[in-house]
């Protein structure tokens, strides 16, 4: 399945400054058995209604409880959660 996680962050924050350090956070997510690849995407719009950033973790749909529980999924919901303003989360299957 494809998780999805949308993010829009308070206004005033450098996106592109977090885009290495939460690729970082999310990269160890892959040695969680059945998260098999990730990608970031950035907006390449500025408009005030859009998302920032979209992270895609491709898994095995049993494999999302230990993601929720896992060391990268509560690092960045520590590290950035303030941060966040919106938020969207939608799985699906490929």
């Amino acid at each position: 399945m494809k998780h999805y996680i949308i993010v829009k962050f308070t206004e005033g924050t450098d996106v592109k400054a977090l885009v290495e350090p939460v690729r970082e956070i999310f990269t160890r997510t892959l040695s969680i058995p059945g998260i098999h690849e990730l990608e970031l995407k950035t907006s390449n719009s500025d408009r005030a209604n859009r998302f920032d950033l979209m992270i895609i973790l491709d898994m095995d749909k049993e494999a999302l409880p230990a993601y929720d529980t896992s060391e990268p999924h509560l690092c960045w919901k520590s590290r950035y959660g303030e941060l966040i303003a919106k938020k969207a989360i939608f799985d699906c299957d490929d």
